[in-house]
This record gives structure tokens, C-alpha cells and sequence, in this order.
């Protein structure tokens, strides 16, 4: 069977050359007569695949020196508690919720202090980014949260919020290297790979290394410590070793590929293919504020649940796998990582334009 054209919201496309490469070193990576998949995290072989990834991971978000670079587990839900145990020192921090995910991390951060929600999109189905250029801002908030890229919903923070001078933590998982970025806007900027990056497995974490220290809630497991993390090279324990070796494989295709402008024109003119049709369509409809449209992923609808379900089978069953929307929202999304390529939404909008003829 030939490959499909994957617009799973993640685990997610993964580029076509990181996976032969993968493939072809499958059984012998570099003549070490194994793979990375039964390799010692301790051997030089993979200290140079680790060392690497973090090396072309700086370079390609230009990340400053005074910020370290951690690869860890747990996914992105460990965040969730990760930053308020660790950076709880007021235990006061401030939460803008954009969508589930961002109300998650709002969630778990009350059970280890006072979490203000100060700004919030729900009462739209979280379908556009509030204003966040005067925000309530608490005077003894540690940090204030954003999820920067809302996968469910589709919506994207084109302007970081004013926080006021207090430090800025984001979740980009779902836009992680898809665009240039300030590293030094934030305090801790991460995401999960198996979004935009590599495999389920990985959580990369670029934090400032003030915010490092042994001053941690009271009870915080060793394992939750960023300290215990940087101080090991993200060697404490074994880590997800081959995981990291295939996000180092996706940094140097990003790199050949011109690195991350390149990368953000061309999902710009993906996105707008999509999005140009969306808006000219009698029968599909974007839902999200048009001012707010994230480039990676483009959630719509018909307005009948049934067409909806028929168009989810029949693009299926025409090679357009992983369509349906997310169980909360319903209708569809069209998850468009660096990974996709453009022919693959330009076919995907032919197949829209076939169905709605036949269906409109």
C-alpha cells in the first residue's frame, strides 16, 4: 500500500526522508552493528546523537546560552505540574485558557497553588486568542501560562500576551519549529515531539537557567526537578533514546530545508491553500476568528453532523486519513505539520471541491 496523506493532529506525519534514514539504520546505526533502539544511552555512539540534536535544535531557534535544553518524558501533560512545582515560589501563577489543553495545565497548577484564569475564549468555544495586551496580571504571579498553539481548536497567539514583566511560560507543542521564535521572550518554552518534531515519547523543555534551582516545592519527586535534568545533560535515567535520535533526524531535515523562515513561508502557502478554499466554499466553513487561524492545524465543518461522517469515510477511503475533528468539537481538522506536504493539502482541498459538488 502506498503511503496516505496523514492529517492526524498526533501522533503525526513525519517527514518521508527521516524515516528511510531511520529505516536504513535500522539494524546497524553508523557500523556499531545495532540499532539506536537496543544502544547504551551511555555509549559515545549516543552521546553524539543527543549532543547533536541539541546542538541543531539551538541553532535552528537560535536559543541563547543562558537557556538550557532538556529532553524528557512524560509528554506534555507532565508540564502540567512540572512548572508550578518548580516555579511556585509566590505559589501564585496566572493562566490564559485558549482551549482544553490550556485549561488542563490551569487545572493541575490548583492543586499546587493559586491559579488565577485571567483571561479565557471559552465562552466562543475557544474560537478565537482573547485580547491580551492589558491583562489583570498578578502583582506576586510567578509566571503566566499560555498554551501558544491550540491543536483542538485550531487558534494561534500571533502577538505574545503582556505579562507585564513576569515571566512567560508556553506549550508549543503543536507549533513547535514551525516558524522563527524569540527564545528570550520566554521563561520556559516546550512541547511534546510527537506533534510537529518526532515519535510519542518526548517532552522538550528550553528553560532559563534562573528559573533552575533546588528551591522547589516542598515534596516535588526528584524525577519533576528541572535541576535533576540539566544538571545530567538529560542523562539522569535512561532517556527516550530513540525518540531523541529521530527528533535530531527531523532538526537536520529542518536545517537542509533552510532552517525555520523557510519553514514558516512554506506553511504559510500550505495553510492558504486550505484556507482560500475555506473561505470561498458554500459548504465547508472555518470556524475559528480569522485574525487568530493557526498555520498548523485548520479545524471545519459542514453544519450537519451526517455530512460530516461521510466526508470523514469518504476521504478515508480516498487516502485522507485522520480528518475527523477532536471528540469535543466534532466536525473536522486538517492537522498541517512541517511534515505535510503541499501537494498533499492542495489534493486534500480537489477532494473538498469533488464532495461539495456532489453533496452541496
Amino acid at each position: 500500500m502506498s503511503r496516505v496523506y496523514n492529517f492526524s493532529a498526533g501522533p503525526a506525519v513525519l517527514p518521508e526522508e527521516v524515516l528511510k534514514e531511520a529505516a536504513a539504520e535500522m539494524l546497524d546505526y553508523q557500523g556499531t552493528g545495532m540499532s539506536v533502539m537496543e544502544m547504551s544511552h551511555r555509549s559515545k555512539a549516543y552521546q553524539k546523537i543527543i549532543d547533536e540534536a541539541e546542538a541543531d535544535l539551538r541553532e535552528l531557534m537560535n536559543i541563547p546560552d543562558n537557556y538550557k535544553v532538556l529532553f524528557l518524558q512524560g509528554g506534555a501533560h507532565q508540564q502540567f505540574a512540572m512548572v508550578p512545582m518548580n516555579l511556585m515560589k509566590n505559589g501564585t501563577a496566572d493562566y490564559i485558557i485558549t482551549g482544553q489543553w490550556a485549561k488542563r495545565a490551569w487545572q493541575e497548577a490548583q492543586k499546587y497553588g493559586r491559579a488565577n484564569a485571567i483571561a479565557s475564549s471559552a465562552d466562543k468555544t475557544f474560537s478565537y486568542i482573547p485580547d491580551c495586551s492589558d491583562l489583570p496580571v498578578s502583582a506576586d504571579a510567578d509566571y503566566v501560562y499560555i498554551c501558544e498553539n491550540n491543536t483542538i481548536y485550531g487558534t494561534k497567539f500571533h502577538q505574545l500576551p503582556d505579562t507585564k514583566g513576569k515571566t512567560l511560560v508556553a506549550d508549543v507543542s503543536s507549533c513547535f519549529l514551525s516558524e522563527p521564535v524569540d527564545v528570550s521572550k520566554y521563561g520556559i518554552i516546550y512541547g511534546g515531539a510527537q506533534k510537529n518534531i518526532g515519535p510519542a515519547g518526548v517532552v522538550i523543555v528550553i528553560i532559563r537557567e534562573d528559573l533552575i534551582t533546588e528551591d522547589v516545592l516542598a515534596g516535588t519527586p526528584t524525577m519533576l526537578q528541572y535541576k535533576t535534568h540539566a544538571d545530567n545533560g538529560s542523562m539522569y535515567n535512561t532517556p527516550p533514546a530513540y525518540g531523541i535520535y529521530i527528533c535530531g533526524k527531523v532538526f537536520k531535515w529542518l536545517k537542509a530545508r533552510g532552517g525555520l523562515a523557510a519553514m514558516k513561508e512554506y506553511n504559510e502557502k500550505k495553510a492558504k491553500i486550505l484556507y482560500d478554499f475555506l473561505d470561498r466554499s458554500k459548504l465547508f466553513q472555518g470556524t475559528v476568528s480569522k485574525k487568530d487561524r493557526s498555520l498548523m492545524n485548520v479545524p471545519f465543518v459542514t453544519g450537519d453532523k451526517e455530512l460530516d461522517a461521510k466526508f470523514v469515510k469518504e476521504a478515508e477511503a480516498a487516502g485522507f486519513v485522520n480528518l475527523k475533528g477532536h471528540r469535543s468539537v466534532g466536525g473536522m481538522r486538517a492537522s498541517i505539520y512541517n511534515a505535510m506536504p503541499i501537494e498533499g493539502v492542495e489534493k486534500l482541498v480537489a477532494f473538498m471541491e469533488a464532495f461539495e459538488k456532489e453533496n452541496g
